[in-house]
């Protein structure tokens, strides 16, 4: 008896606690749930390894400009607009093994492990640290080659894999199901920034080479693993639908004014949540003097932020909250964490820093979450995949700018600021950050403004608007007008 109330006990907790694990059915057990999920584990490591731990090792220890560093991170981001595509391929995928998913996961995996096998070879070829110094223009080549191969791999995987997932899920669960997949996403770029930090807390060539390399052979075993036996086959093969078209598809979902606004919300929020990636690693080592190890250590927080994000989400979706308010409040706390870090220079204070870092991912995980549910309500019946390829077009694509043009901003006005042409006052390292942390905030003020007339609708009569977003600040607006 005592046996099977502990049974009970840790059951009901696990639900209880990991954000969106009561996504898991009959047909989709939660062990099965979560072996799927380590798709987007694969996509986490990348993604720590090419947005935070590399751009520092590269702007600090390599000597790379910013700028440069930024358009190599942003280059992955080239593959986002095609995810919609991609996901509306995958949806009519002919093949005559019968199969529509797993094809796509399985070469978006050949295209991240190739672009990591050579990647370290690339990067210090492109520094001047490698047996042919004078490569730096082929190194520079192939290592924007090396971004470009890793970003279509995390595109083809991560889209095919969430189609996949909405395909095994019943339609009433797949919102929570996806949900629950970029929990993992989360766990998984947690577990890699600590892991990444801690190997190369004391820099070293040899060991960056084979730290990239070990992540690129992870990678391949682990979406092996998530794809296996998951997609059943269909006898006779796929067949293509002749009427689908993505253009009359695309036109479709994107007509109603309702969806567009959403999509304009989640481009604004994604460029304010998304130009800190390459910088705040850098700015903790400039400004605030901190190791390989500990800048790395940031993106663990953000990472433990965002998981908070999706927790606090998925109470609040229990309860019939608005997704659109959901994303809102992400808004609001993502505003508050960048001032802790603007402010973080003058006091030096690291641990304001980490404040900060962990309040962007935790509002960053709020607006994410709640973003992704509201574009899962609007998907079409059987285009899940073109829906869940829209919302990370767009987010990734505003991220991608976002990124790019933050490394130019914080070249060219921290370059002004040095020079004096700013003022005395502004001579500081950390001018340039801070002009960036400061557009992000507008970003996030605007993210407001798209959100106010979405949040109006109350979607269950249980809901009570704490946050008043509903009255921000567009009284006049007709309702669902862009």
């Amino acid at each position: 008896m005592k046996a099977g109330r502990a049974t009970r006990f840790w059951m009901q907790a696990g639900t209880k606690f990991l954000p969106f694990a009561d996504a898991a059915t009959d047909a989709l057990p939660l062990n099965r749930l979560l072996r799927l999920s380590l798709f987007q584990v694969s996509v986490g490591m990348a993604f720590v390894l090419l947005n935070f731990t590399l751009n520092r090792v590269m702007i600090v220890e390599l000597g790379v400009p910013a700028t440069l560093v930024a358009a190599m991170v942003a280059l992955p981001l080239l593959f986002a607009p095609a995810r919609a595509l991609i996901g509306f391929k995958s949806d009519n995928h002919a093949s005559v093994i019968g199969w529509r998913r797993v094809p796509y996961i399985w070469m978006g995996t050949l295209f991240q492990f190739g672009g990591l096998a050579f990647m370290p070879f690339a990067l210090l070829l492109m520094s001047g640290r490698g047996a042919l110094g004078s490569g730096v223009e082929i190194g520079t080549a192939a290592a924007c080659l090396s971004f470009l191969m890793v970003g279509a791999g995390m595109a083809l995987v991560q889209t095919a894999g969430l189609a996949l997932a909405t395909d095994l899920a019943p339609e009433a669960s797949r919102p929570r199901v996806v949900a629950l997949l970029y929990v993992m996403l989360l766990v998984g770029m947690f577990f890699s920034s600590v892991l990444l930090g801690n190997l190369l807390h004391d820099f070293d060539p040899n060991r960056l080479v084979g730290v990239i390399q070990g992540t690129a052979v992870v990678t391949a075993i682990i979406n092996l693993t998530a794809s296996w036996k998951q997609e059943a086959r269909v006898r006779g093969g796929t067949k293509r639908d002749p009427d689908a078209d993505f253009s009359s598809d695309w036109r479709a979902f994107v007509a109603p004014a309702r969806t567009r606004r959403l999509l304009v919300a989640l481009g604004l929020g994604a460029a304010g949540f998304g130009m800190q990636d390459i910088l705040l690693e850098p700015y903790g080592g400039h400004v605030l003097g901190l190791s390989v190890g500990q800048t790395t250590a940031l993106s663990a927080l953000w990472s433990a932020g965002m998981i908070g994000g999706f927790a606090y989400a998925a109470r609040a979706l229990a309860r019939h909250a608005d997704p659109h308010k959901i994303a809102g409040f992400g808004a609001l706390v993502g505003i508050a964490a960048f001032a802790m870090v603007v402010f973080s220079a003058p006091l030096a204070s690291p641990a304001m820093l980490c404040v900060g870092v962990g309040g962007i991912g935790l509002g960053g995980g709020l607006f994410a979450i709640g973003t992704l549910i509201a574009t899962m309500d609007l998907a079409l019946p059987g285009k899940a995949g073109l829906a869940l390829g829209a919302w990370g077009a767009v987010q990734a694509s505003a991220a991608g700018v976002a990124i790019l043009l933050s490394g130019a901003l914080r070249d060219s006005v921290g370059a002004l600021a040095m020079s004096g042409r700013l003022g005395a006052g502004m001579i500081d390292q950390a001018t340039g950050y801070s002009f960036v942390w400061h557009v992000e905030i507008g970003l996030l003020f605007a993210t407001l403004v798209a959100l106010g007339p979405l949040a109006r609708r109350i979607h269950h009569p249980a809901y009570r608007d704490r946050l008043g977003l509903s009255d921000f600040p567009l009284e006049g607006l007709k309702e669902g007008t862009v």
